[in-house]
């Protein structure tokens, strides 16, 4: 018996993509809410590391995916805002569970915000060096 696979259209990323990927660092205090996940339910810090990787199938005028120095701005911005933080008291994770997708979730809204039409990205957080969660929507 020959096992076939229906299609339902073309693969998302069907065409040559140039990427650029850029990492930044910093601390933040969170504790989860909502259910019995021991330690976790109490205030504790993390040593986050955000990865933003930038895709685009065509580089602009001067050859180039996007302005690195409006990357680095936007990432020491987002750096910023939480690094120090205590999540929980943030408004966008009020009466949120601070977990570590909603949080990859919120980064990527807010570095997508500042990207050029074209380029697309996809967020990966890490929490520790074994423990990551990401987000992307699709192009």
């Amino acid at each position: 018996m020959e096992l076939t696979l229906a299609s339902t259209g073309p693969a998302p990323y069907n065409r040559a993509m140039y990427s650029l990927c850029f990492q930044r660092e910093f601390t933040a205090r969170h504790r989860l809410v909502g259910g019995d996940w021991g330690e976790e339910n109490t205030l504790h810090g993390h040593s986050y590391r955000i990865e933003w990787e930038l895709r685009a199938s065509v580089l602009d005028s001067h050859g180039f995916l996007v302005d690195l120095v409006d990357v680095e701005r936007s990432l020491v911005s987002v750096s910023k805002r939480y690094s120090g933080a205590v999540l929980n008291e943030l408004p966008e994770f009020e009466s949120q569970n601070p977990s570590l997708e909603r949080f990859a979730r919120i980064l990527w809204d807010r570095l997508s915000a500042s990207l050029p039409a074209g380029v697309h990205s996809a967020v990966r957080l890490w929490e520790n060096p074994s423990a990551w969660a990401g987000y992307e929507q699709p192009p």
